[in-house]
């Protein structure tokens, strides 16, 4: 039993909440089903016209055939470990977001009870449970992409297509948020983009390197006409990760270990 100091807490905590979802501001926004603030998104979850959990959701015929070949990677009596992949599909299925009916399928599949699907789902970044535009772009936000201008880039992102992060366009093309380290630090400023446009059959992900403000607007629009920016670095005086200029050392084959047979050694 818990003691009375908890039950005491916990009637409260309950009483708050029930007073917080039976307000006008959180009852009108549910009932239209209209964005809310993605702090609040990040913390739990509201039902709404889209996004509820007597919505029908099932993974495309397709889509079977691949979480079927996921499920095969796992020990039978370890079907949560799919979890993840599973989210993955699911999220390039729908759109790049999972709504909680998508969410509950995924437990069924894997036999385990919802709570154990909704933890995971929101305790990853790259997990989108607010609706996200068809190209989804991430901006860096690590301290050395920061240094390396990417708070200009994001701003320039957002004043370009007229959005605050992540929120949709009105057609329903773009989104800007945020992600921490992506692990090209030697190239940056950089984005990810998550193309959603064509759906979990044409699903890519690409990070374009040492942006400008001027070239994320051109890749922008080249996402716009339906283009395909070359991905990796944006700095036409590199290839990849190498110096600007060009290689200055390691110019030829490396010479081998004095001693490769360690027997003989």
């Amino acid at each position: 039993m818990f003691p009375p100091a908890a039950r005491l807490a916990t009637k409260r905590l309950l009483g708050f909440r029930q007073v917080f979802l039976q307000s006008p501001a959180v009852s009108a926004a549910a009932a239209a089903g209209t964005s809310r603030s993605y702090s609040t998104a990040l913390n739990y979850h509201i039902d709404s016209p889209d996004n509820n959990p007597n919505a029908l959701w099932e993974f495309s015929a397709s889509n079977l055939d691949r979480v079927k070949d996921i499920l095969s990677h796992y020990p039978s009596n370890y079907k949560q470990s799919a979890v993840i992949p599973l989210l993955d599909l699911a999220q390039q299925q729908h759109g790049g977001w999972i709504p909680v009916s998508a969410m509950n399928e995924i437990a069924r599949i894997v036999e385990v009870a919802p709570i154990r699907v909704y933890e995971v789902a929101t305790f990853y970044s790259m997990f989108n449970r607010m609706k996200v535009g068809k190209y989804h772009l991430l901006v860096c936000g690590t301290t050395p992409c920061m240094i390396r201008g990417s708070r200009d880039i994001e701003e320039t992102l957002l004043k370009h297509l007229g959005v605050k992060r992540n929120e949709v366009t009105k057609d329903g093309l773009f989104s800007v948020g945020e992600m921490e380290c992506m692990g090209c630090c030697v190239n940056a400023p950089m984005i990810a983009v998550a193309d959603y446009s064509k759906g979990s059959e044409g699903y890519t992900y690409n990070y374009y390197e040492d942006l400008t403000p001027k070239r994320v607007v051109e890749i922008v629009e080249m996402l716009r006409r339906g283009e395909t920016p070359p991905v990796g670095t944006q700095n036409p005086n590199r290839i990849r990760g190498g110096p600007e200029g060009g290689n200055i050392t390691l110019l030829g084959e490396p010479k081998p270990p004095p001693c490769r047979d360690l027997d003989a050694c």
